[in-house]
C-alpha cells in the first residue's frame, strides 16, 4: 500500500512536467509528450490503476491550466479548461484500458505487454482526438491513425525495454541477496554441525563421570567406615545427580541439533563445486576482516558430485579458516578436490604458504585444546578445530595427513574419505 502510494505521488508530479516536452503531429492543439511515457512506465508498477489514471488526468489539465494563467496575458479560465480538458480523457482512457485489459498480469509475457500497451495508448488517442473534434469523422482518416499508431508502438517498447532492463536488475539484486543469506544459513548450520560433534563426546564423557560417581558411592558405603560413610556417600550420589542433570540438558540440546541437521534429504546435498565457492567467498571476508591480502585458488575436477552440505562445509571450512589465520599478511590458499582412481574416495587437500608448521610432533596437532596461535592481547585460540576434524574423520573412517614442501614453503592438510559417507546416495 505505502509503496503504490508512493508511486501514485511521483506519477502526479513527473506526468503534468513531462508533458511539456511535446511535439504536435496535426499542427493543432493535440500533442505527443512524454508525460505519456511517463504515464505509461509509472502504470507498469502501480495496482490499481484506473483511479491514478482519473488523478493523473485531473492533475495534468489543472496543470496545464495554471501554466496559462502564469504565462498568458488575458487568461480566460473556461477557454483555458476547455483547450486542455481532453488530456483528462486521454490519461483516464488509457488507464481503464490498461486495466481492462489487466497489463500487469502479463509481466512475464513482454511481447504481450507491450502490444497491450500499444493498444491502449491508440485508444487514448483517439479518444482525445474525438473529444478535442467533437466528432469522430476526422478520427477515422488513415493520416491520423498512422502516426498514432507508430508512435504508440514505438513509445510502448521503449517503455517496456526500460521497464525490463530495471526488472532484470532488482531481480539479480534480490538473487544476490538472497544466496548471501543462504550461504550464511549454510555455514551457520555447518557451525552447529561441528558444535553437535563435540556435545556427542561431551555425553559420552559425562555419562562416563556419571558411572564413576556412582561407583565411588557405592565404594564408599561398602569400604569406609560407617561415621564418615554417610557424610561422603552422600556428596558422591549427590555429585552423580548433578552430573545426571547436566546430561539430561545435553542431551535434549543434542536432540534439537540432531534433529535440525540429521535429517537427510535431497537439501542436505549440493554440488561439489558451489560448496567449495560458498567457503572460498565466506574465507575471503574472513581474510578481509583480519586485514589480510590473500589469492584463493580451487581446482575441483569433480564439480557437479552432490556432496553432504555440512559435513564438506564444516571439514574444508575449518581447514582453510586454519590456513588463512596461519598467513601472517598476504599469501595464497589452494583447494583442491578429486576422487581416486577407484572411485571409493573422495579426497579435500588445502595448501597455504605461511610459516608452516612450529612443532616437532604434528600429532600434537590434534590434542585438544593445543595451540600455536595467539590474539594480539596474547590469548591463545582454542584449540578444537583440528581436534574436531580429525574426530569427524575418524567416525567418517577415513584418514588425514600433513604434508610439507619446505622449498615452495607450502603446507598441505589432506582428507580422504569413504565416497558413501559423504556423497548424495543414489
Amino acid at each position: 500500500m505505502r509503496e503504490n502510494l508512493y508511486i501514485l505521488i511521483v506519477m502526479l508530479l513527473t506526468v503534468p512536467i513531462a508533458g511539456e516536452l511535446k511535439f504536435h503531429p496535426f499542427q493543432d492543439d493535440f500533442r505527443i509528450s512524454f508525460g505519456t511515457t511517463a504515464f505509461f512506465f509509472l502504470l507498469l508498477w502501480l495496482r490499481p490503476s484506473f483511479l491514478a489514471g482519473l488523478l493523473t488526468g485531473m492533475t495534468v489539465v489543472l496543470f496545464r491550466v495554471g501554466l496559462d494563467w502564469m504565462s498568458v496575458d488575458d487568461f480566460d479560465f473556461v477557454s483555458s479548461f476547455s483547450l486542455h480538458i481532453p488530456a483528462f480523457f486521454f490519461y483516464a482512457t488509457f488507464a481503464g484500458l490498461f486495466s481492462l485489459l489487466r497489463v500487469n498480469l502479463f509481466h512475464h509475457l513482454p511481447l504481450w505487454v507491450g502490444l497491450l500497451g500499444t493498444v491502449a495508448e491508440i485508444g487514448a488517442n483517439l479518444v482525445e482526438l474525438c473529444v478535442r473534434f467533437r466528432s469522430i469523422e476526422p478520427v477515422g482518416q488513415w493520416s491520423v491513425i498512422g502516426p498514432i499508431v507508430a508512435i504508440a508502438l514505438i513509445r510502448s517498447f521503449f517503455v517496456l525495454s526500460f521497464f525490463n532492463i530495471i526488472q532484470l536488475r532488482q531481480a539479480t539484486w534480490l538473487e544476490k541477496q538472497q544466496r548471501n543469506r543462504n550461504e550464511r544459513m549454510l555455514m551457520l548450520v555447518s557451525n552447529l554441525y561441528e558444535e553437535s560433534v563435540h556435545l556427542k563426546k561431551t555425553l559420552y564423557q559425562v555419562e562416563e563421570i556419571t558411572r564413576d560417581c556412582y561407583e565411588l558411592y557405592r565404594s564408599i558405603k561398602e569400604q569406609v567406615p560407617k561415621e564418615w560413610a554417610g557424610r561422603y556417600s552422600k556428596q558422591a550420589l549427590s555429585i552423580a545427580g548433578q552430573v545426571h542433570e547436566v546430561k539430561k540438558d545435553n542431551q535434549r540440546i543434542y536432540a534439537g541439533l540432531s534433529k535440525l541437521i540429521s535429517d537427510e534429504n535431497e537439501r542436505d546435498y549440493m554440488p561439489l563445486g558451489e560448496l567449495i565457492s560458498i567457503i572460498v567467498r565466506a574465507q575471503e571476508k574472513y581474510a578481509s576482516l583480519l586485514g589480510k591480502t590473500i589469492r584463493f585458488e580451487s581446482h575441483v575436477t569433480i564439480p557437479y558430485l552432490a556432496c553432504h552440505i555440512y559435513t564438506t562445509l564444516s571439514l574444508v571450512n575449518n581447514l582453510v579458516a586454519n590456513a588463512v589465520e596461519a598467513i601472517e599478511d598476504k599469501g595464497s590458499v589452494s583447494i583442491q578436490a578429486s576422487l581416486s582412481e577407484s572411485r571409493e574416495w573422495i579426497q579435500f587437500s588445502v595448501g597455504d604458504d605461511g610459516p608452516g608448521i612450529q612443532v616437532k610432533d604434528p600429532t600434537l596437532l590434534f590434542m585438544p585444546g593445543f595451540t600455536t596461535k595467539y590474539d594480539e592481547s596474547g590469548k591463545p585460540s582454542t584449540g578444537i578445530g583440528l581436534c574436531y576434524i580429525k574426530e569427524v574423520i575418524d567416525n567418517l573412517e577415513g584418514s588425514m595427513e600433513i604434508t610439507e614442501k619446505r622449498e615452495q614453503k607450502e603446507t598441505y592438510f589432506t582428507i580422504r574419505l569413504p565416497i558413501a559417507s559423504i556423497v548424495q546416495k543414489g
